[in-house]
C-alpha cells in the first residue's frame, strides 16, 4: 500500500550512504557496491531530468564499483512545488523495469532495491561509453544495433503483456493494476494532447520566429479533430503494457553492438501498442530536422542525417519482426488476440498480421507527429533542437519538425510502409 508523505524524506549526497548501509532490505546494493558500511561509500548528484533526484554511489577504495539511485521527488522538478507530483510513479516504476526485465532481459537495467516509502530505487550502474542515447545522437555517433535494440525491446515486452499473451481475465487483472498510475497518464494527456493546440500557460517556443507556426497550430481544425482521435485512443485502447515515455532520453547507449539499456519507465501504463512505437519514430526523426543546426565544418552531415533516417526503418523492422516471431510460436501465442483455434492456419496469420502491423504503423506515426509537435512547443523540449544556439537556425529547424508531424498526423492513413515516413521526412525540407 502506498505510505503517507509524512513517511517520505528527501535523500542527498550526505544523507543517502547512510540510508543504504541502514536498510537490511538494501543489502543487494552493498554486495553490488562491495561495501559493508557507509563510510565506504559515497554518492554523487548527476540528475538532470524533469522530475527526479539522480546519484551515482561509488565505493570510495573501489571507484569500479557503482550503482545508481534514483528518487522521486512530489513535484515537477523542472516547474517546482507549484506543480505536486505523486509519488506512487516511482512504484510503477519499479513494476515495469520489473517486467521489462523479465520480457527482455539484455536491454533492462537490474534492480537491486526499491523503498515504496521513499520512492527510492537502487538499479545496475551501466558504465561508460554508455551514454544517454540523445547525447550521442547529438555528436553524430552511429550505433551498430541501437534501433534494431529498441525494436527488439519493443517488439518483446509490447508483445508479452497484451491480449497476444494474456488470457483476457490475465489482461483485466493487469489494466486494473496499471490503471492507478492515473496520474502519470493525466500529465502525458495534457502535454501531449491538449495544450500544444491551445493557449496555455505552460507552451514555450521560439518566438516570435514560430508565432505564426503555433497559432497555425490552434486554428488547423483538421489538426485537432486528429489529435482529438488519438487522445481517445490513447485513453480508452488497453492493449499492452507500454513504457510511456520511451524516447532517445529514456535510452543508454554504446558504439559497442548490443549495448543499449532502457531506462525511466515511470509513465508505464496500459494502453494503445502504437504509442510506443510512435514515441520512439519521433524522437528519431526530432534529431533528424535538428542536424543543420549542428553543422560543423568537416562534418558530412547529409550523411548523418540519411544515418539517422536509416534508423526509423531498421527500429521499425526489428520490431514487427521480433512481434511476428512471438506471434508465430505457439508457445508465446498464447492470449485471446487472434487465439489459434479461431485462426487454426498458417495463412490466416498472414493476413491478421499483415493487417495488423499496418494499422499499428499508421497508429504510431500519427502518434508520432505529436510527440514532435509537443517537443516543440509544450513544456518539454529536446536537447537535439534546444542545443541550437542561433534562434532563426533553430526555427527552421523546428519548423520541419512541425511540418512533417502535421503531414503524420493528418495523413495516417496514407502510410503503409515505414520508407513512406522517411520519404515524408525529406519532402518537408524547407
Amino acid at each position: 500500500m502506498p505510505h503517507s508523505p509524512e513517511d517520505y524524506h528527501e535523500v542527498s549526497t550526505v544523507t543517502l550512504p547512510t540510508f543504504l548501509a541502514g536498510h537490511e532490505d538494501a543489502s543487494d546494493v552493498m554486495e553490488a557496491l562491495g561495501a559493508t558500511d557507509a563510510s565506504e561509500i559515497e554518492a554523487v548528484e548527476m540528475g538532470d531530468g524533469n522530475l527526479n533526484l539522480v546519484f551515482i554511489v561509488s565505493n570510495k577504495n573501489n571507484p569500479d564499483k557503482k550503482v545508481i539511485v534514483k528518487q522521486a521527488l512530489p513535484y515537477v522538478r523542472c516547474v517546482g512545488e507549484s506543480w505536486p507530483m505523486t509519488l506512487e510513479r516511482a512504484y510503477f516504476e519499479y513494476k515495469a523495469l520489473t517486467a521489462f526485465k523479465k520480457a527482455c532481459a539484455n536491454h533492462v537495467p537490474k534492480v537491486y532495491y526499491f523503498s515504496r516509502i521513499n520512492a527510492l530505487m537502487a538499479m545496475q550502474y551501466i558504465p561508460p561509453p554508455n551514454i544517454i542515447l540523445r547525447k550521442g545522437l547529438i555528436q553524430k555517433i552511429r550505433y551498430p544495433t541501437m534501433a534494431s535494440d529498441i525494436g527488439v525491446f519493443c517488439g518483446k515486452t509490447l508483445f508479452q503483456g497484451s491480449g497476444f499473451k494474456l488470457q483476457p481475465k490475465q489482461l483485466r487483472e493487469q489494466v486494473e493494476f496499471w490503471s492507478k498510475n492515473s496520474e502519470m497518464c493525466a500529465l502525458t494527456e495534457q502535454v501531449i494532447f491538449t495544450e500544444p493546440y491551445i493557449e496555455a500557460s505552460n507552451n514555450r517556443w521560439t518566438s516570435p520566429q514560430l508565432d505564426d507556426d503555433k497559432k497555425e497550430l490552434e486554428n488547423d481544425q483538421t489538426l485537432r479533430l486528429a489529435v482529438a482521435k488519438l487522445k481517445n485512443k490513447f485513453v480508452t485502447e488497453t492493449q499492452t503494457l507500454l513504457h510511456g515515455d520511451i524516447h532517445t532520453g529514456s535510452v543508454m547507449c554504446s558504439p559497442e553492438p548490443s549495448q543499449t539499456f532502457v531506462i525511466d519507465p515511470e509513465f508505464a501504463f496500459y494502453g494503445p501498442l502504437a504509442f510506443d512505437t510512435g514515441f520512439f519514430i519521433a524522437n528519431l526523426l526530432l534529431n533528424y530536422v535538428s542536424q543543420p543546426g549542428h553543422a560543423n565544418d568537416g562534418d558530412d552531415d547529409d550523411t548523418y542525417s540519411d544515418w539517422i533516417l536509416e534508423q526509423v526503418k531498421v527500429f521499425w523492422q526489428a520490431f514487427a519482426a521480433t512481434f511476428v516471431v512471438q506471434w508465430n510460436d505457439v508457445s508465446q501465442h498464447t492470449g485471446y488476440r487472434y487465439q489459434r483455434t479461431m485462426f487454426p492456419s498458417t495463412n490466416d496469420h498472414k493476413v491478421a498480421q499483415k493487417e495488423w502491423m499496418a494499422n499499428t504503423l499508421s497508429d504510431s506515426v500519427a502518434f508520432a507527429g505529436c510527440e514532435m509537435i509537443r517537443r516543440i512547443v509544450g513544456i518539454a523540449h529536446v536537447e537535439d533542437l534546444d542545443s541550437i544556439a542561433d534562434a532563426d537556425v533553430r526555427a527552421k529547424c523546428e519548423r520541419h519538425g512541425l511540418e512533417i508531424a502535421k503531414v503524420l498526423i493528418k495523413e495516417q492513413g496514407r502510410f503503409s510502409k515505414i520508407e513512406e515516413v522517411i520519404e515524408v521526412a525529406k519532402g518537408c525540407q524547407l
